[in-house]
């Protein structure tokens, strides 16, 4: 039955092996239905073909009018797979400089080789380029040059001056002109606002090969879902975690790679409330593993090909070993598991095979994919069919999948199929199974150790979150070993489509600024809520956080906001008793005296103690843990007051160290808002809390907390 009086969100995730999407009730986010096609690779169409499929039928099978929906939006595969299959188009640049030595100097860093993305196969970006200097900038300079690289095979045009970040006018010349002839350009200004003309020319040079491709996908995609009456507009998953408009990636289409790995950590953060987690989701065919902390993932530059680009993504590691990743083996022992999996060898998983039905298995040796070793196994059966051996048989063998998982199956079948591999290592069927699964731990730990180490996780509150389908497979296996907590939760093996479903838009500023003032940073707070607004958000809702690295001077400002005000929010609030036994379980069995030291409208503050240190919890009234402090001070106080409990802080809490002093980070709980701070110098940490917390009433209640820098 159509549930009319219904608001719908859906999010479609383009997987390796699976393109799944979720329709989500936009006030309570209980989800109303799934759907699952298998990822149309070799379709004429690619992988548009298996998301409108998907999404289609998502509304058919659960009566969902078109008109319901607000929300719709889709990860996509195409930018990352076009970088891997080297599917891009030749790039013209056109490089802009002043005189004297400014111009000798950027000739140079504007002269880019053809960027190379693969030098194994010999996949590349192919680059030709031109220069014109800034006094002979004219409409006829550029055609001249634009023709060139026309004659060149140049597809593509981008634009880059010396200095562009400060000034668009000479980018925007030869972008008005590229346009007016038809072709597709990029301005390296529009990429990002940082110095660094090679890494800013290059990160815009990859963003161009792509364009003419994802235009059309773009165009394509965005047809089929207006042809099927949804009138909202269609939103793509960045690789940071954030969406934007269709219109916006026509524009910057580099933002969506690695936007599938970013879904499913959203998914995590969002819906499962982990705010504090290693996070992996085990498809079939790759693991992504990523960090959540404080309520925050973790973000790095985006490597594309072996070459640093200044776009923002999660900072997520894919790895080659999944629920359906195939095992290989020579005559003594498993050489290695993955990275190819039962469905790119078109072969079903043992356990998923009628146990009656695997008669004299015998071993044959292939290559699944042209130039792969051909040491993968593959089981024939008596019947001729051909199946296979994967991590989530093992794991069904070993009894170490609960029934209610999506990767359970015949334990029966697994072992019947896993006999001859067992027999011909001359070992048991058990001892097969622990060899294949500690072949994926060695991958796995070694992901998470390097990322613990990244972000300063403290190892006692780490936790590890199992999503995806094949998550039953790795999780409990891998957490047992390195002594973790773990939880795969409900709807686990469709999270990335919810990450999609209840993705915030998103945009960033950077810029470079030594020393930046109270008027800088509120500049780039606006220049940053004027993009996130363009990239589809309503104004009412965005929020920005500043960060500022003073190494670098680097000052970034993060925009979020939704893509519609929300007048309700009918999520059941978290009563005090309910919030602490959140955190009891969250500070684990080492600590003691856990109390309530103080809350407000919007959050719960507990402690404990753990030896000589003090970890911190703060609950918000909807049950989600916004922060997580191994060794902190929390402090209520009115607004007016919050520098005398900062200031405080700055010198309790530091750490002196025989070359430095560590000084605490910050976080101020204003409203139902969790900002956190992380400046080295005391004033730039007052700067930004004066910008979070000048419009609030004196009066009004804050929390503050310092947090110590002594994990290590």
């Amino acid at each position: 039955m159509n549930q009319t009086s219904r608001k719908v969100r859906m999010g479609i995730d383009v997987g390796g092996t699976y393109t799944k999407c979720v329709a989500m009730d936009n006030e309570t986010h209980e989800i109303i239905g799934k759907n699952e096609v298998k990822t149309t690779h070799d379709a004429k169409e690619g992988v548009v073909l298996g998301v409108v499929q998907s999404f289609e039928n998502c509304l058919r099978e659960n009566g969902i009018s078109p008109d319901d929906v607000v929300f719709v939006a889709h990860s996509t595969t195409q930018a990352t797979n076009a970088f891997i299959e080297g599917d891009v188009a030749p790039v013209g640049i056109i490089g802009v400089a002043g005189g004297g030595v400014e111009g000798l100097l950027a000739k140079r860093q504007l002269r880019l080789k053809d960027v190379v993305l693969d030098e194994k196969t010999g996949k590349k970006i192919p680059i030709c380029n031109e220069y014109i200097p800034k006094k002979k900038l004219c409409k006829e300079t550029i055609h001249s040059a634009i023709q060139s690289l026309s004659g060149q095979n140049s597809e593509v045009i981008v634009a880059s001056m010396a200095f562009g970040v400060d000034s668009q006018d000479e980018e925007k010349m030869i972008y008005n002109e590229a346009t007016s002839l038809g072709l597709p350009v990029t301005m390296g200004s529009d990429i990002t606002k940082l110095y660094g003309l090679t890494r800013r020319t290059r990160t815009a040079a990859i963003n161009a090969s792509i364009l003419p491709k994802m235009v059309a996908t773009a165009n394509a995609t965005e047809n089929s879902v207006k042809n099927a009456g949804v009138k909202v507009p269609l939103m793509i998953m960045r690789g940071d975690g954030g969406v934007m408009e269709i219109s916006e990636m026509r524009k910057r289409p580099i933002l969506t790679a690695l936007s599938g790995p970013a879904a499913s950590v959203m998914g995590s953060l969002m819906y499962l409330r982990a705010s504090n987690a290693i996070y992996f989701e085990v498809g079939g065919t790759t693991t992504n593993i990523g960090v959540i902390k404080n309520g925050r993932p973790g973000v790095d530059y985006a490597n594309i090909g072996g070459h640093d680009t200044y776009i923002n993504s999660l900072d997520v590691r894919i790895l080659g070993c999944a629920g359906g990743s195939m095992i290989r083996i020579n005559d003594k022992d498993v050489v290695d598991v993955g990275p190819r999996s039962a469905h790119i060898a078109g072969c079903d998983y043992a356990c998923f095979t009628d146990p009656d039905e695997i008669e004299d298995p015998q071993i044959e040796l292939v290559a699944p994919k042209d130039g792969d070793p051909n040491d993968y196994v593959v089981i024939r059966l008596k019947n001729g069919k051909r199946i296979t051996i994967t991590n989530t048989d093992a794991a069904n063998v070993l009894g170490l999948i609960d029934e209610k998982y999506f990767a359970h199956g015949n334990a029966e079948s697994a072992r019947k199929a896993m006999q001859p591999i067992a027999d011909r290592l001359q070992i048991t069927v058990e001892q097969l199974a622990e060899k294949i699964l500690e072949k994926d731990y060695e991958k796995v730990s070694a992901c998470i150790n390097a990322l613990a180490e990244k972000y300063h996780l403290d190892h006692d509150a780490m936790k590890l979150v199992g999503c995806g389908g094949g998550a039953a497979s790795l999780v409990p296996y891998c957490a047992k070993k390195m002594g973790l907590q773990y939880s795969i939760p409900e709807n686990a093996e469709v999270i990335s489509s919810i990450g999609v479903s209840l993705a915030m838009v998103r945009d960033v500023i950077e810029r470079v600024i030594p020393n930046p003032t109270e008027e800088d940073i509120a500049a780039m707070k606006k220049e940053a809520i004027d993009a996130c607004i363009d990239s589809g958000a309503a104004a009412d809702t965005v929020e920005v956080h500043i960060e500022i690295d003073n190494q670098s001077g680097k000052v970034t400002a993060i925009a979020t906001g939704s893509t519609e005000v929300k007048t309700t929010d009918l999520l059941k609030e978290c009563s005090q008793e309910e919030a602490l036994e959140l955190a009891q379980a969250d500070f684990g069995a080492d600590v003691t005296d856990i109390e309530c030291a103080c809350k407000t409208d919007n959050f719960y503050v507990f402690t404990a103690k753990k030896g000589e240190k003090t970890p911190i919890r703060i609950i918000d009234k909807k049950g989600f843990i916004r922060v997580q402090c191994s060794n902190a001070k929390a402090v209520c106080t009115p607004a007016k007051d919050y520098q005398s409990a900062v200031e405080a802080m700055w010198d309790d809490l530091a750490i002196y160290k025989s070359e430095t002093i560590l000084r605490p980070d910050y976080y101020l709980c204003i409203g139902p808002r969790v900002c956190d701070y992380s400046a080295v110098d005391l004033n730039q940490n007052e700067l930004l809390m004066n910008l979070d917390i000048q419009d609030r009433d004196p009066m009004e209640e804050v929390l503050v907390i310092g947090d110590c820098n002594d994990i290590f």
